[in-house]
């Protein structure tokens, strides 16, 4: 294992409120902690989406450039769709937003046809409160009555390895209710009527168990339940000169009959 830094919320007054945009408007009382991070790639067994709640998986996209805006929407999507169906069994699966961009040059979120441009979010955090994912699973159901619906974030890197800033995961059965904060995920896209949604910040707690994988490439896909922590942290073992990491997510909903 190796220790890196990774930003939890610290106590708070006002409610956390978190911009996809303009990181100077956070409401965030950050409290950095150095927290033992173990390579997923060490394990003896490999992580699953059963147990830990995420899974590197080999997947080679049909993608040639992924900064090619009609590539991600005509050809990633579907792709997506097809490779959640495969690993959870689903009988469809929903993309639920647009996909994102992020490298760790971007400081500006632009908002294109099909998917956003980002800045990575360096603070622990779940992507959608309870609350927020049942609404959304609610809106975009299928006509057919369904069991049960989980979501996903698929998350790929599509830059060189090694990555200067890449994504921890934390095991979900770490995690306690208590260390969960409600906050205020701000959508302050330029151009666009600002909204907003409920998503979660993460108390630190000594219990949590840290997991990323180093040296990911464009063939991987890491999956994850959207219910489990996760940040990007800077990745002090890198060399000096690194590419900036580039990384495209996109979350998505799969549904049971």
């Amino acid at each position: 294992m190796t220790l890196f830094q990774l930003n939890y919320i610290g106590p708070m007054t006002d409610r956390p409120r978190y911009y996809a945009d303009d990181g100077s408007r956070d409401c965030l009382a950050l409290d950095p902690r150095i927290v033992e991070v173990e390579d997923g790639r060490s394990k003896a067994q490999p992580p699953s989406l059963e147990q830990e709640g995420f899974a590197l998986t080999a997947h080679k996209s049909a993608v040639d450039d992924f900064s090619n805006d009609d590539e991600i929407s005509c050809v990633y999507g579907p792709e997506i769709q097809r490779v959640l169906r495969d690993l959870t069994g689903a009988d469809v699966v929903v993309i639920c937003s647009r996909p994102v961009r992020r490298t760790s040059e971007t400081s500006r979120l632009t908002a294109a046809r099909a998917l956003y441009n980002a800045r990575p979010a360096n603070f622990v955090h779940v992507d959608l409160s309870n609350a927020t994912a049942t609404a959304m699973a609610a809106d975009l159901r299928p006509k057919t009555p369904i069991k049960q619906f989980a979501h996903y974030n698929l998350w790929r890197t599509y830059s060189a390895p090694p990555q200067v800033m890449p994504l921890a995961l934390c095991d979900y059965r770490s995690v306690s209710a208590s260390d969960l904060v409600e906050a205020d995920a701000m959508m302050d896209i330029p151009g666009m009527k600002e909204a907003s949604y409920e998503g979660l910040v993460v108390r630190y707690n000594p219990q949590h168990r840290w997991s990323y994988f180093s040296g990911m490439h464009r063939d991987e896909l890491l999956v994850f339940k959207t219910e489990l922590p996760h940040t990007a942290f800077i990745n002090t073992t890198c060399p000096p000169d690194v590419p900036p990491r580039a990384s495209i997510e996109i979350r998505a909903i799969a549904y049971w009959y």
